[in-house]
């Protein structure tokens, strides 16, 4: 009990401390299992775990992110200690896919650095790059906001999981969705059947908990079905070279995708957040 209660206390820490290197590996160390896991450093900020260590850390995080949907640090945690199956499967994907290897040998990023907005906002309207700036500007959020990779014991599937967390701001923009709890549930279906990550299950099945009765009804009547059929449908959308696409017409871009438009019932095109 009081293993669980040191993991569940991890989130208290401020965000850049709580994922810094030296803070997580003395952190791990008091787990059962301690240092010992008898692997090396596999890429930067790397931090070995035993599956025993995996496990009190998915425990934990997954009791903060059903507390706070909107803890994307526990998220990504419970992410990277569940989803080893997942990522392999995804990443034999990638292997199989033209587009899919490309991405994988040159590991692109999305990120501030790697991204020239203003060119991006200055693109016409309708195409994919100026709906994605739009995107950001009207929910205010970065796309440097994504924790980096620590837990996963694989180096290339640790870049799947970044690359996976990096296009989640461009698949609310293939979507349609906001930033608002019931945006974020409908995204999460999505990528539940698109990735077979347990995280995103956990996120799609619990997330509606949160919402209203008026907004649960949306969700379970038109929404749901329309993002499990695109999940089923679309091509794996971890094999879109998206930083090639900016020009694209975002229409064009879902045609090419198998991703239809929203239901007419959702009127929330980006829109502000409201939580």
């Amino acid at each position: 009990m009081a293993t669980l209660l040191r993991v569940s206390r991890l989130p208290s820490l401020p965000l850049r401390s709580q994922f810094g290197v030296g803070r997580l590996i003395s952190y791990s160390a008091t787990l059962p299992g301690g240092r010992g896991t008898g692997l090396n450093l596999l890429y930067p900020g790397h931090i070995p775990t035993s599956p025993l260590q995996k496990a009190l850390l998915a425990v934990g995080a997954a009791c903060m992110a059903l507390y706070d949907p909107y803890r994307h640090d526990m998220v990504a945690v419970l992410g990277e200690t569940t989803g080893h199956q997942a990522l392999k499967a995804l990443r034999d994907q990638m292997r199989r896919d033209p587009e899919g290897v490309q991405i994988l040998q040159e590991r692109p990023r999305i990120q501030l650095s790697t991204l020239n907005l203003n060119k991006l906002r200055n693109l016409p309207e309708g195409s994919f790059g100026w709906e994605y700036a739009h995107f950001l500007d009207v929910n205010k959020v970065s796309p440097d906001t994504r924790a980096p990779t620590r837990f996963v014991d694989d180096e290339e599937l640790a870049y799947v999981i970044q690359r996976y967390r990096e296009v989640h701001d461009l698949l609310h923009t293939l979507l349609g969705m906001p930033t608002n709890m019931l945006g974020e549930v409908v995204v999460k279906w999505f990528e539940a059947i698109q990735t077979g990550l347990p995280m995103c299950v956990l996120g799609a099945a619990f997330g509606p908990i949160r919402l209203s009765a008026k907004k649960l009804k949306v969700l379970t009547s038109e929404l749901i079905p329309w993002a499990v059929q695109n999940g089923q449908n679309s091509r794996c959308v971890l094999n879109l070279y998206y930083e090639q696409r900016w020009e694209q017409p975002l229409e064009a871009l879902r045609e090419e995708l198998g991703i239809s438009p929203p239901p007419s019932v959702w009127t929330g095109r980006t829109q502000s957040p409201n939580r």
